[in-house]
């Protein structure tokens, strides 16, 4: 079992009581992780698609899905069919050992970092992060990379809203921005009313 699935398991009673559930049915769980490359660039240069294949796979261990085109477009020489992503579905032990690489070796590599954005929930509950770079992971190795490809990593969460997944992926490790303080509206009033005073 991965080091994060055991964690999760003891974390579970945390969640049901911070969240005030009383059904442990409710109790938030990461359903699967997918991550994927898009590369507009395939359709010009075959290598391009070998080489997000062959990282791809090497940054989650697992074959990737090759995604391809659902219709032409002449003015980007696309046709029907065409190769231009790959994707990877990650569930129960590869997707928390992938978890796990990512928010304690791969995120920290990332330079000038100041935590992950706590906005990017959907209605549902889900998270999305971007990677600029595919690098940080330590799998790839720089002398051979071919082309910098950008991430874009899906966490399908099974709760009752947004408060749910940061509380999970906080708990999990995530390392979400930290919240600005900031000043109340009769804060800098009452302030304002004691500079107009002395003035």
């Amino acid at each position: 079992m991965a080091r994060l699935q055991e964690k999760y398991k003891s974390i579970k009673k945390e969640l049901k009581k911070e969240l005030n559930l009383k059904n442990s049915m409710d109790i938030p769980y990461l359903e699967k992780i997918v991550v994927n490359i898009g590369i507009g660039k395939a359709i010009q240069d075959q290598k391009v698609l070998e080489a997000a294949v062959k990282d791809l796979t090497m940054i989650t261990g697992q074959k990737v899905v090759l995604r391809k085109s659902k219709k032409d477009i002449s003015n980007f020489k696309l046709r029907k069919g065409m190769s231009i992503g790959v994707m990877v579905t990650l569930r129960a032990k590869m997707m928390y050992e992938f978890l796990d690489r990512l928010v304690n070796v791969a995120i920290p590599r990332i330079r000038d970092f100041h935590g992950v954005s706590r906005k990017a929930f959907d209605n549902a509950g889900n998270y999305n992060l971007g990677i600029k770079e595919h690098i940080i992971f330590p799998e790839i190795k720089f002398d051979s990379v071919y082309r910098m490809f950008g991430l874009n990593i899906t966490f399908c969460i099974n709760c009752k809203g947004k408060e749910h997944s940061l509380l999970l992926l906080e708990k999990m490790g995530m390392p979400f921005a930290k919240i600005k303080k900031v000043e109340s509206v009769k804060e800098i009033t009452e302030e304002t009313k004691k500079i107009n005073v002395i003035n």
